[in-house]
């Protein structure tokens, strides 16, 4: 094979040139699979160019890395417009997510696939995105629960000084302030983003699936149970059982659930 001859461009177009190739490339391969040569030709440019610009196999995946999850990040964010309420906030949140982990397959299996399971270094960069998109969506539950507040009080939208001032409701809740802890919202953007990330998978392994149509079933996967917490009708185990016993289904006798103060059969 001939020399890979190229035409001068400006060196952050071909930059931009060589991660392309490389995300296509480490996506679909695989990050231990994948070499340099492929890339270089991928890319139209010579292997020694790539190691140039990009020093090593290391850094051009960690370069890969950033650069898609900074894609990412700021798709989810544009997406979802503040002047929203916050369920249509995190509706038009996951649409983009999934808008774009579907438009960006190679994207996202190099950040949820390949980044996690070869080294912390690369787990150490998605974890840094994921941590903002977990704290974008506390945020989300947050505010939301600041706007299911009058409703579940059936009051006015009047909220108390600590809401209005938009910070988070005060630890164990007050008649005033919903009864959401710290640790339980965190609790719940983790399982909410964690689900998105498996959503996205099945998605884009699954054909005909739409990324609105991935965003409704979270919405009523999640949404629909955060509305009850919201309205005060936390799920709380029978009868005798509590929260932190780890065993006991055979202990429930009439084999119900509490919800809201009432008790329902399961069924």
């Amino acid at each position: 094979m001939g020399a890979v001859k190229s035409k001068r461009m400006p060196r952050a177009v071909r930059e931009q040139q060589m991660l392309d190739a490389a995300v296509q490339t480490f996506g679909q391969r695989g990050y231990m699979a994948a070499s340099m040569d492929e890339i270089a030709e991928l890319a139209g440019v010579s292997k020694p160019l790539v190691y140039l610009y990009l020093n090593s196999k290391e850094d051009l995946f960690i370069a890969c890395i950033r650069r898609e999850a900074k894609a990412l990040v700021e798709a989810v964010r544009a997406g979802a417009r503040p002047v929203l309420p916050a369920d249509r906030q995190l509706w038009a949140g996951l649409t983009a997510f999934f808008t774009h982990t579907a438009r960006h397959p190679d994207g996202w299996a190099v950040l949820h696939l390949q980044a996690r399971t070869h080294g912390e270094v690369f787990a150490a960069e998605v974890a840094a995105m994921r941590a903002d998109i977990v704290t974008f969506v506390t945020e989300l539950i947050l505010a939301a629960a600041r706007e299911a507040l009058p409703q579940a009080l059936g009051c006015s939208p009047k909220l108390s000084p600590s809401l209005e001032q938009g910070g988070p409701p005060r630890a164990g809740g007050t008649p005033t302030d919903p009864h959401l802890p710290g640790g339980e919202v965190a609790g719940l953007a983790e399982a909410l983003v964690g689900a998105a990330e498996a959503l996205a998978d099945w998605a884009n392994s699954t054909p005909g699936v739409t990324a609105r149509q991935a965003s409704a079933t979270l919405m009523n996967f999640a949404w629909a149970g955060l509305g009850d917490l919201m309205a005060g009708r936390p799920w709380s185990p029978p009868d005798g059982e509590g929260l932190d016993t780890g065993s006991g289904a055979e202990d429930a006798g009439a084999g119900a659930v509490v919800h809201a103060g009432r008790t329902s059969p399961v069924r």
